[in-house]
Order: structure tokens, then sequence, then C-alpha cells
């Protein structure tokens, strides 16, 4: 099986007049950290939403371990394995920890009418399971002290761990963090970081939008820049920092940077 699992092909997408994704291809490697950079206005949010199923393509392809994804909702999107964040917080405040955790956990619940028939004996193990696995996504990224505090209570920073835990209990393939550190100080960025590479480590794929170019150039395999909607490098963080036309982009000569 071919190591690019995630491919975007010949990606196409307007709104108006305005031509915000223009010809994208990509590809994405299993068990790696994928970064999507650019200025503002360069098109990441929107490809993002592509990808997950928020909009669907004017014209060209995505495929998710070689089957074709565009124009799927996000629910069936999130079914075969692709989970995303969003770069604000989307966190119930007046739910625990936890019970946050728990709703990410619903995609992997193995309900049903005829088990729930089987009654509360059926219902209670696998609320158990449930429970367990949450727990463990919880002292992965070392917040399981919280479990039981309300979301809202919590510094916004471990709000985003939250959310990170969230994507987490359904057992993504693919994950997807729109701007992980937007907000987070010097440390939590660097807390941030460290979870991105443990989670790459455990096996999860991880594709990220992020503006915070230190980030981005210590966690990631490979770089994806985009610039009016198209691409324009695509290589390691190395190559991509010592590329003419990325320097003029970030600059300001290309965009507004």
């Amino acid at each position: 099986m071919s190591d690019s699992f995630l491919c975007v092909r010949s990606l196409n997408h307007w709104f108006g007049g305005l031509h915000v994704i223009n010809s994208v291809d990509l590809c994405c490697r299993r068990g790696t950290v994928m970064a999507i950079i650019g200025p503002n206005g360069a098109g990441k949010t929107t490809l993002f939403n592509l990808i997950a199923g928020s909009l669907s393509p004017v014209s060209g392809t995505i495929t998710f371990e070689e089957t074709a994804i565009q124009g799927l909702p996000p629910h069936r999107i999130a079914g075969i394995g692709i989970t995303r964040t969003f770069q604000a917080s989307r966190l119930f405040p007046g739910m625990s920890v936890l019970e946050n955790v728990m709703v990410g956990r619903h995609l992997r619940a193995r309900g049903g009418f005829l088990k729930d028939m089987a009654g509360r004996f059926w219902t209670a193990r696998e609320e158990d399971r449930m429970l367990a696995a949450c727990m463990d996504v919880l002292q992965r990224l070392g917040i399981s002290d919280l479990a039981e505090q309300e979301a809202r209570a919590l510094p916004f920073g471990r709000q985003r761990v939250v959310e990170l835990a969230r994507a987490l209990a359904s057992e993504p393939k693919l994950l997807l963090l729109d701007e992980p550190a937007c907000g987070l100080n010097p440390n939590e960025t660097e807390e941030m970081a460290g979870l991105i590479g443990r989670i790459r480590d455990r096996g999860t794929t991880v594709l990220i939008v992020e503006h915070d170019m230190s980030l981005v150039m210590r966690i990631s395999d490979h770089v994806v820049v985009l610039s009016y909607g198209s691409v324009i490098a695509d290589g390691t963080p190395r190559d991509v920092q010592a590329n003419d036309e990325v320097i003029s982009v970030y600059l300001g000569a290309g965009d507004n940077a």
C-alpha cells in the first residue's frame, strides 16, 4: 500500500468570482506531520474545509486510502477516519472535560437498536469501555487530573488540549489541526508541539494549518505553501525555508503577508 494515503488532485473551488483554490495538488504520507502554510487569504482554511467535508469542491478529487471522499458530508468523512479541530474553541462549556471527550468517542461506540434491546447490561459495559478509552486519551495528553472539571473553568491553553483529546477519542487515522497554537503563549506552544509529535509517533498522521512558523518548522516532516489559492512550494521545512518565492511572499512582495 502506498504511503500517500491522502491525495488531492487538480482541486478547484471558488466563491463568486474569487478562485480561492486553484488546481491544488498535494499528497500527505502516512505517519507524518504535514503543514499547510501561507499568508492570510491564501486558501488554507478553505482547503481544510474541502478535505473535512464542510465544502464540496467545484472540481478535482480528494482520495483517502484510495477512496474518493470529495463531496461527502463531514460525518461520513469522520467515520472513515478523518477528524478535525477548529481555530475557534468549540467545547461544550457547561460539560466536564471527560464529557466533552466522550462526545468525540461516540463516533466509535458499538451501540445500535439490537444491542440496546439487550438491556442495561450491554449499555453499562459499552459506557465503561468508552470511559476507559477517553481516560486513556486524557492520560496520554497529561490532563487526566482535569477530567471532572467544567471546560469553561479551564485556562485557554488547557481548553486547546481538551479539544485535541476530543478529536483523538474518535481514533482518527488522519487528524486535521486548524491553527493549534492560536492564542497560546510560548510555553503552551512548546507543549502543543510536543503533543503533536507524540501523536505522530503513536501512528496518527497529522495535517496542520498554522501561522507560527517556528512551530511549523520544528514539528513538520513536509510543508506545502499556498499563495492566492495555488501551491508555490512543496517539500521539507529546509527546502521551503530556502525557496525564493516563499521568501518573497512572506516578505510582502508576492502577497499581503
